[in-house]
């Protein structure tokens, strides 16, 4: 059971370094105010409203297009190591403060620790086992 859940979590660390370091975009083209195409993988298909026809130059305003395009874009993180190095002060507190109780957490115990040696045990008057006839098998 250990073994089968050191490698669950193996695993999930694996997926969790591969979803924070992948970057993906995401298109979209909108007609008005209508999602038309979507796409994580290659350009997004069009409606064909956004082409105007050109040729008519006669006209004293310029026609716009109801379509636009958008794009999301989702950077991944780039540098997983952060250097040792720059670390702030408050990290570095952290670090010295771990380092001086991991280090002191063993010193001056003693092997042989009876927490009990100094207290005698309670003097029996009955024993009650023996009395209710209750033994323990």
């Amino acid at each position: 059971m250990k073994s089968f859940l050191h490698k669950l979590t193996a695993a999930c660390m694996a997926f969790l370094v591969l979803f924070t370091t992948m970057s993906f975009t995401v298109d979209m083209h909108y007609c008005g105010d209508t999602l038309v195409d979507y796409s994580l993988f290659h350009n997004v298909q069009t409606c064909g409203m956004e082409e105007l026809p050109s040729d008519s130059c006669d006209l004293d305003y310029q026609q716009t297009s109801c379509c636009t395009d958008k794009q999301l874009l989702v950077e991944g993180q780039d540098d997983i190591k952060t250097p040792f190095q720059k670390l702030t002060f408050g990290q570095q507190a952290f670090v010295a403060t771990f380092y001086y109780t991991y280090i002191n957490l063993f010193e001056g115990l003693d092997s042989n620790i009876i927490p009990f040696r100094d207290y005698k045990p309670p003097f029996l008057i009955w024993d009650l086992q023996k009395l209710q006839e209750t033994y323990i098998i």
